[in-house]
C-alpha cells in the first residue's frame, strides 16, 4: 500500500468513526503484543530461527499474518502442517525461554501507548492469548505493570483462546462492565475476529500489510495512538 493509500484509507477510518462513535464508552481492553508492547517481532524472529532448521521457509510478513493473536499450541500445530513433521517436544520450552531473554533486554512500549494511558479518563485492563506470567513479564520491561495492576486477564485463566471471544467477555464482565461500554484494540486478525465474535466494537492498530485484513473482519483502523486519541476524543 502507498503511503498516499494509507492515508486515505486512515482518513476514511476517521470519518465513518466520528458518525458513529460510542457516547456510552467507559472501559479499553488492550490486547497486550504488539498494542502495549512491541513483542510480536522479537517472538516472530525467535520462532523463524529455531523452525528453519527444521523446515520452515516463510517470510517475515507471512509468520505475522499466520501466528500473530494466536495460541502457541496453534502456531505450533500450523508449523508442523507447514513442514510436515512433528517439532520435537522441547521446542515450545526452548522457544520461551529464548523469547522471555530476549524480551529482558529488547522490548519496549508500543510508540504513543504510554502517553495514551497517562491520558485516558476512562477504566482499561488489557486481555491476552498469553500466560499471566509472560504478559506481567512484558509490561514490568516496558514499565507499563503499574498501570495495569489487578488488570491483567489471561487466556490460560479461561482455558479459551482467539479467535474465540471469551478472554474479551471475560475481561468485560470481571471489570463490571456491559460489552456496548467497552472497546477493544487488537493488531491481529484472530483478535479482530475474536472480538467481533463478543460484540465488541474493535480498533485494530494497522500497518501498510495488514490494514484491510483488519477492515475485512470489522476493525476500525488506526496508525499510531495519536490517531485513535483523536479517533475517540475520550483523553484528558
Amino acid at each position: 500500500m502507498s503511503v498516499a493509500n494509507k492515508n486515505e484509507l486512515s482518513s476514511t477510518k476517521i470519518f465513518e468513526n466520528k458518525t458513529t462513535k460510542i457516547n456510552n464508552l467507559k472501559c479499553i481492553i488492550f490486547d497486550c503484543d504488539g498494542i502495549l508492547v512491541d513483542s510480536e517481532s522479537i517472538a516472530n524472529q525467535v520462532l523463524l530461527s529455531m523452525a528453519e532448521p527444521f523446515g520452515l521457509k516463510i517470510s517475515m510478513e507471512e509468520a505475522v499474518k499466520k501466528f500473530n493473536g494466536r495460541r502457541l499450541n496453534s502456531i505450533f500445530e500450523q508449523i508442523e502442517i507447514l513442514i510436515n513433521k512433528k517439532l520435537p517436544e522441547s521446542f515450545e520450552t526452548e522457544f520461551r525461554k529464548r523469547t522471555f531473554e530476549a524480551f529482558k533486554t529488547d522490548l519496549k512500549p508500543i510508540k504513543g501507548v504510554t502517553e495514551f494511558i497517562n491520558s485516558l479518563n476512562i477504566s482499561f485492563c488489557v486481555a491476552s492469548s498469553g500466560p499471566v506470567e509472560k504478559i506481567t513479564l512484558n509490561l514490568t520491561t516496558t514499565g507499563l505493570i503499574e498501570k495495569f495492576e489487578n488488570k491483567i486477564f489471561s487466556s490460560y485463566q479461561i482455558n479459551s483462546w482467539k479467535p474465540e471471544p471469551e478472554i474479551f467477555l471475560h475481561a468485560c464482565k470481571q471489570m463490571g462492565f456491559e460489552i456496548e461500554e467497552c472497546i477493544v484494540i487488537e493488531d491481529s486478525v484472530a483478535g479482530v475476529i475474536a472480538a467481533a465474535k463478543g460484540g465488541f466494537k474493535v480498533y485494530g492498530l494497522a500497518n501498510e500489510n495488514n490494514a484491510q485484513d483488519l477492515i475485512n473482519e470489522g476493525a476500525t483502523v488506526f496508525y499510531s495512538y495519536e490517531e485513535l486519541a483523536q479517533i475517540l476524543n475520550i483523553v484528558n
